[in-house]
């Protein structure tokens, strides 16, 4: 009898690794997706003409590029943080401005996906945004810990900010208790 509940958890413990893996592989390959057709978008050679508040989107599109550089990382940006939004990349939060629309703009990603390295970043580090109308650079100012149902980090300013949210902490399994925030500003080039 024990041989046999052996048997029966080592083939469920195997069902949930083989899950998990599936759910990890199929996650990478709509990020690789997205990503392709992010480069794509920000072929600026092709819309001279736009301008943060001419550039139109809709729910669910592909609407830029976010690199850093200290991580290594290139990744999508989704209009939307739904988690068929985040499951594509990094999703921005729609009631918040654009990149070069001198306000906040907030960003989200899933803490095992897109932001797994968030917390090895460190004052100074930059931010490229890659837009259609244009390319914007940050430079991480201080970050913080806060309950998930804060949304005190989602501030109506007049001056443009770059929020970064993720789950926190970054090891937890499930629904993470707090959301761990970047905040970084624009760098002014002279």
């Amino acid at each position: 009898m024990k041989k046999i509940i052996s048997i029966i958890i080592i083939v469920a413990g195997l069902i949930f690794v083989g899950i998990a893996a599936s759910e990890y592989f199929s996650g990478k390959k709509q990020v690789e997706v997205a990503l392709a057709d992010a480069e794509k978008i920000v072929d600026k050679s092709k819309q001279k003409s736009l301008t943060a508040d001419t550039f139109s989107y809709e729910i669910g599109d592909v609407i830029g590029l976010l690199k850093i550089p200290s991580l290594d990382e290139t990744l999508p940006i989704i209009e939307g943080t739904d988690y068929e939004m985040l499951d594509r990349g990094v999703g921005h939060y729609e009631t918040t401005k654009l990149p070069g629309q001198k306000k906040q703009i907030l960003f989200s990603g899933h803490r095992n996906t897109v932001f797994t390295k968030l917390g090895d970043l460190k004052q100074g580090d930059r931010f490229v945004v890659e837009m259609p109308y244009g390319n914007y650079e940050y430079e991480l100012k201080s970050t913080e810990i806060v309950d998930a149902n804060d949304l005190s980090v989602i501030r109506d300013m007049d001056e443009e900010l770059l929020t970064l949210s993720t789950c926190y902490p970054f090891s937890f399994i499930g629904d993470a208790p707090d959301r761990y925030i970047v905040y970084a500003t624009p760098i002014v080039k002279s």
